[in-house]
């Protein structure tokens, strides 16, 4: 079992960066697709990237494409989310999320059918 914990959540202003770190315990982290998903007030939960557990594969919304870059470190069980050129619309909790079998998450992208989740981080971009 994967349990992911976020953190680097906060606010910055339009074109900003920051940086989310996932932190996964458990010894099924490096052969689980891991990914981030984010949710605005009044929205549902939205793919954002996912990487397959090698770190070979990685995919992206088309909103963050070419702004957002998904890594991971399996030697310390943590997955990255670097996000630079941050818009208003990117404003929301962002969750990580682990999938062992990978296609829930990478091909379906579908938080309806994960089971593993974190806690959330918030993310507020002001203009």
């Amino acid at each position: 079992q994967v349990q992911p914990v976020e953190s680097g959540g906060g606010s910055v202003q339009v074109g900003g960066s920051l940086r989310l770190s996932c932190v996964a315990s458990g010894r099924a982290f490096s052969s689980s697709a891991m990914g981030w998903f984010r949710q605005a007030p009044g929205n549902e939960r939205d793919f954002v990237a996912g990487i397959t557990w090698s770190g070979g594969n990685t995919y992206y919304a088309d909103s963050v494409k070419g702004r957002f870059t998904i890594s991971r470190d399996n030697a310390k069980n943590t997955v990255y989310l670097q996000m630079n050129n941050l818009k208003p619309e990117d404003t929301a909790v962002y969750f990580c999320a682990a999938d062992p079998d990978g296609r829930n998450l990478l091909v379906k992208r579908s938080a309806r059918l994960l089971e593993l989740w974190g806690q959330g981080t918030l993310v507020t971009v002001s203009s």
